[in-house]
C-alpha cells in the first residue's frame, strides 16, 4: 500500500478565473512563466513562499489552490 501524499493545485483553473496569462501571473509573483508551467502540470511543487505568493495573486485560501491526492 503506497501512503505517498501528492501535492496537486488547480492552480490553471483559478489563473483563468482571473483572466491571466501564464505570464502575467509569474510576473505578478517574481517567477518564471516556465515555472508556472511546471506547477501547472504537477511536475514542480512550489515553495511555501511562492504558494502563498500565488493564493495571494489568485485571491484563494491555500487549501482551495493546492490539494492532497
Amino acid at each position: 500500500m503506497d501512503n505517498e501524499l501528492i501535492l496537486k493545485n488547480k492552480l490553471k483553473e483559478y489563473r483563468q478565473q482571473k483572466n491571466l496569462s501564464q505570464e502575467e501571473l509569474a510576473k505578478t509573483v517574481g517567477t518564471t512563466r516556465q515555472t508556472i508551467i511546471s506547477i501547472e502540470k504537477n511536475l514542480f511543487n512550489p515553495s511555501a513562499k511562492l504558494a502563498l505568493l500565488l493564493c495571494v495573486a489568485l485571491d484563494a485560501k491555500f487549501e482551495e489552490l493546492f490539494y492532497f491526492d
